[in-house]
């Protein structure tokens, strides 16, 4: 019952990047547990950044194509996005655990690439995904990392969506990101929308309050959680692609 209330994967990929005419590697990655996730890279020429892109708790990479075809022609780079065990293609079951492995199986993945910068990689989550992104830059270097819509932690989601629920403590999902973003000592930029019904704001307030500078914060003013990009319209990448490019530089 736990999972099923975090976790919304699909298996059917509605879309892939040939949808949006890019070119793509449709690549099956092996965990540390030898469990087979899938993930698009797409490329782009000349480029040796990379955003690693960590998406929500629903659907699969299929939902996010078009994101993925905005992001990819606004920021100029290389992009990789997985499906966690068990969404769309990928083998195995979700768990807390199993998406940590996951995130670092991508990451392992793209500093075995020569035409990637192992100091240019940008680690990119959003909602459920920034979670998994906080917990990925705990462990590694990254050279800046990039939460939309990131919750403080399952407990304190489970206090918003079921306030009736007892022994919220004793949950075995954690994603203590409230916590473990104290750790990460990689410039942050938390972006997030202040009519977001599902995260509310102020969690996203919380988590860049309790994060080490060099940080910025972008109120993505009259956003809900999944229409940011649209309601910010060029802003919202804007802001990601001057992150980015100032980090480069």
């Amino acid at each position: 019952m736990e999972k099923g209330l975090i976790y919304y994967p699909e298996k059917e990929l509605i879309a892939t990047p040939a949808h949006a005419k890019l070119l793509f590697e449709d690549l099956f990655i092996s965990t540390e547990d030898r469990v087979k996730i899938n993930g698009w890279f797409v490329p782009f020429e000349g480029s040796q950044s990379v955003l690693l892109w960590f998406h929500g708790n629903a659907g699969n990479m299929g939902n996010r194509v078009n994101l993925l075809q905005r992001l990819h022609q606004e920021l100029k780079l290389n992009i990789l996005i997985i499906d966690y065990r068990g969404y769309g293609k990928s083998s195995g079951k979700i768990s807390e655990e199993g998406t940590e492995k996951d995130a670092r199986a991508a990451y392992d993945f793209l500093i075995s690439r020569r035409e990637i910068n192992p100091s240019q990689i940008f680690i990119f989550g959003r909602s459920l995904g920034a979670a998994i992104a906080i917990e990925l830059a705990t462990e590694i270097r990254t050279a800046g990392l990039i939460l939309e819509a990131p919750f403080s932690s399952i407990e304190a989601m489970t206090n918003v969506i079921m306030p009736w629920l007892p022994f919220k403590g004793s949950l075995k999902t954690k994603y203590d990101s409230i916590h473990k973003i104290q750790q990460v000592q990689a410039p942050l930029l938390v972006m997030h929308g202040d009519q977001d019904k599902v995260i509310p704001f102020e969690q996203g307030q919380r988590i860049f309050e309790s994060a080490n500078q060099p940080k910025t914060f972008y109120t993505i003013v009259g956003a809900d959680h999944n229409n940011a990009y649209v309601v910010a319209g060029q802003a919202y990448f804007e802001t990601m692609a001057h992150f980015i490019e100032k980090l480069r530089k």
